[in-house]
């Protein structure tokens, strides 16, 4: 299936996956191929994980944004995003030990991605 990933201002990644799984408002979900459509808003400071049909993993911080799915695609609309390996621990811990819900929320969500906490 087609699927692509993009922020505000740029797309982050599109090709084709065999697996899409995300955390949406009203729980986690997992997209294959031939899934029913679905319009999905994702959680502010979750993650997206995307298994190219390489067998590649992709997974990426994610700030808000929506997911829809087609009958032949999965567009994830984000406002901000980031990737696993582009994360910085460091910085990702201090925002999430922020006072402002919104900053601790993306550090959350970052330290998630890089799989230090659930």
């Amino acid at each position: 299936m087609d699927v692509s990933l993009v922020a505000v201002e740029q797309k982050l990644w599109s090709g084709k996956a065999s697996l899409v799984s995300a955390q949406t408002t009203e729980g986690s979900i997992g997209i294959m191929a031939g899934h029913e459509p679905v319009l999905g808003q994702l959680v502010e400071g979750g993650t997206v994980a995307i298994t190219t049909t390489e067998g590649k993993r992709i997974v990426a911080a994610v700030h808000g944004g929506f997911l829809s799915v087609t009958d032949e695609a999965v567009r994830i609309l984000v406002e901000r995003a980031e990737f696993e390996s582009e994360i910085n621990a460091d910085d990702a811990k201090q925002d999430s030990e922020s006072d402002d819900e919104s900053t601790a929320a993306w550090g959350r969500a970052r330290l998630r991605a890089l799989g230090q906490i659930d």
